[in-house]
């Protein structure tokens, strides 16, 4: 049984931070690859930043280069996703994707997801 868990969405203020964790169980992280992929609904997936299994290197989109930092701490097995300058497009389910062997922005290289956690811009 393996589970990732998305948690810490909610409401923000433009210019605001947030902190997204996923948490997992029955799979140990420190193995894997793990993505930051967004989606608003009727449109595609789309991917925020990656961190790898081996050295903890970091991929981010262009889009949230500056204002995002992905981090893991393995011995809590759990990811982070600190947004920090939210802006109005930050609105968005998020969701927190693992695979096995390293990959980077691709949301079809990704063999496990959670449901997801909502962070909603106020205007």
């Amino acid at each position: 049984q393996l589970q990732l868990v998305e948690s810490g969405g909610g409401l923000v203020q433009p210019g605001g931070s947030l902190r997204l964790s996923c948490a997992a169980s029955g799979i140990t992280l420190e193995t894997y690859a793990i993505g930051w992929f967004r989606q608003v609904s009727g449109k595609e997936r789309e991917a925020v930043s990656c961190i790898s299994s081996s050295d903890g290197i970091t991929n981010d989109v262009d889009s949230v280069k500056g204002r995002f930092t992905t981090s893991r701490d393995n011995a809590k097995n759990m990811v982070f996703l600190e947004m920090n300058n939210v802006k109005t497009e930050d609105a968005t389910g998020d969701y927190c994707a693992a695979v096995v062997d390293p990959r980077g922005l691709v949301a079809g290289d990704y063999a496990y997801w959670g449901q997801g956690t909502q962070v909603t811009v106020s205007s």
